[in-house]
């Protein structure tokens, strides 16, 4: 099994990202990221801020349980449970975000249309 330094590396890896990246991401320079890669002893803290920079979850697996959760991985076979109700609930937010009038306008605009048609 891997050590966490190295899946932490795959990982921003695998996401495309370089070890300056991680600074925009999570608020350390180059040089503390590449630390903690190379050879670091984080503090949990720091676990917590690489981990969502790095779009991933930090957790305790039970080691009757690490086999299952490994193969899970490994596979990807089965589809998310909770995660694409989060992330469609992560798109809307954002498109909110963006655009805080949508759907507000339209509805006044359709509101106007009705109560022009009863006249």
């Amino acid at each position: 099994m891997k050590s966490l330094l190295e899946q932490i590396k795959e990982r921003r890896l695998a996401l495309g990202l370089k070890q300056k990246d991680m600074m925009l991401r999570i608020g350390v320079s180059r040089q503390q990221y590449q630390h903690v890669e190379a050879k670091g002893n984080p503090r949990l803290n720091t676990l917590e801020l690489i981990s969502k920079g790095l779009n991933s979850e930090l957790m305790l697996i039970p080691s009757e349980k690490l086999s299952t959760v490994l193969d899970v991985l490994e596979n990807d076979e089965f589809p998310p449970s909770t995660g694409e109700n989060k992330d469609h609930k992560a798109i809307k937010e954002n498109t909110l975000a963006n655009d805080p009038w949508k759907d507000l306008l339209e509805a006044e605009a359709e509101a106007e249309g009705e109560g022009e048609e009863e006249e």
